[in-house]
């Protein structure tokens, strides 16, 4: 298992839910942060309460639908001088549920694939190269277990692109120490997945953080989230590394 103390770690939509449970778990392991959210102000509360578990932290802001937004967002971090040696790209949008699904408008794929896919390849992109070069990072991303509900297809298909995009790029990390898998912290009652949710926010803990601590060079799988509920973080990792 690695140690992340004293690593750098990116955190999509930390603000809240899965993203928020993230950055406390993280902290809780000595990893310092940088946490992301739409405005700052957003992550005035999660600032607060990492900071107090004795990491650094730094707070960015970035409109995800925005390309030229994500760009600013990742040259201010460059300019920060640190070395993000982990990216959880946590945030995500589900942009409506269309009963009428032959009348879905083409815009819910526009800002889907926006924010879900496109967004994260250009973080995965600018970050990767970095990571090869130093000899070590992770990358997790967020995807979803959804399907046969055409009712939410842009979300779904902008998942589905995301991963293909995380399978295929991950065959060609082998020997770098680089790995970037794909997590689904399963439908948690969170703004996104609603009130009616079977599982609570905190259940996705281990599971979605685990792909950070994984060490076994493999990349391109699947962990679940709801697959690690309640166990270690020590157990989880042993049952990453045999998946």
């Amino acid at each position: 298992m690695f140690d992340v103390k004293n690593k750098w770690a990116l955190i999509t939509g930390a603000s809240r839910g899965v993203g928020y449970e993230l950055a406390i778990f993280m902290a809780k392991e000595g990893c310092n942060l940088i946490l992301h959210s739409r405005n700052k102000s957003h992550n005035e509360k999660v600032l607060k309460e990492v900071s107090q578990l004795g990491v650094e932290v730094r707070s960015v802001q970035c409109e995800l639908s925005e390309n030229h937004s994500v760009r600013a967002m990742l040259n201010e971090i460059d300019d920060m001088g640190i070395d993000v040696d982990i990216v959880f790209n946590n945030a995500g949008v589900q942009v409506a549920y269309r009963p009428n699904f032959y009348l879905t408008p083409v815009e819910d794929f526009e800002i889907s694939f926006q924010i879900n896919t496109i967004a994260v390849a250009t973080i995965c992109y600018h970050f990767l190269p970095k990571m090869i070069k130093r000899g070590y990072g992770r990358i997790v991303n967020t995807t979803s277990g959804i399907k046969d509900q055409p009712e939410q297809a842009g979300y779904s298909a902008s998942k589905a692109a995301l991963d293909k995009f995380t399978m295929d790029i991950g065959t060609k990390l082998e020997g770098t120490n680089v790995m970037i898998n794909l997590t689904d912290p399963g439908w948690c009652r969170t703004d996104l997945g609603g009130p009616d949710a079977p599982n609570d926010v905190k259940s996705s803990i281990p599971g979605v953080a685990v792909g950070a601590f994984v060490d076994d060079t493999k990349s391109g799988r699947l962990l679940s989230g709801q697959l690690f509920t309640g166990m270690s973080l020590n157990d989880a990792v042993k049952k990453a590394e045999t998946m």
